[in-house]
């Protein structure tokens, strides 16, 4: 990866190719499920893993008016550090979960400047 500052979170590319509106939110995964990332349109479809890039990319702490998303509650859905969301949990489709956690301000290092991100902690492609 070559920006360090998102370490151990790499790039979430968009399904499908380059959005059609411009992200409010950069879209990373967390380097142990790169490969389930790139999995993700062979595992759900097109249309289901750019809705949900969409809505991550946009509005990720909003209610989708597509897919179910629960805030987890307990340890599980604990900040990862200050000024990060819960974690979000969305289904994707019936045997496919992602949870995320967004912050709206983020600054990599003393001298990064702020801006928003989306990190994608999990993803599973199996039943509860």
């Amino acid at each position: 990866m070559s920006n360090s500052a998102y370490t151990p979170f790499g790039p979430a590319r968009h399904p499908g190719g380059k959005p059609e509106a411009k992200p409010g939110y950069r879209v990373l995964v967390h380097k142990k499920f790169r490969n389930r990332w790139a999995e993700v349109v062979d595992r759900v479809g097109l249309q289901q893993a750019q809705q949900f890039w969409d809505h991550v990319a946009a509005t990720p702490g909003q209610k989708s008016p597509i897919a179910s998303i629960t805030i987890l509650k307990g340890k599980a859905g604990l900040p990862m550090a200050d000024g990060w969301s819960r974690t979000h949990h969305y289904e994707i489709s019936g045997a496919g979960r992602i949870d995320y956690q967004y912050h709206n301000e983020y600054a990599a290092g003393a001298v990064g400047d702020p801006h928003r991100v989306v990190a994608i902690m999990t993803i599973s492609f199996g039943s509860h």
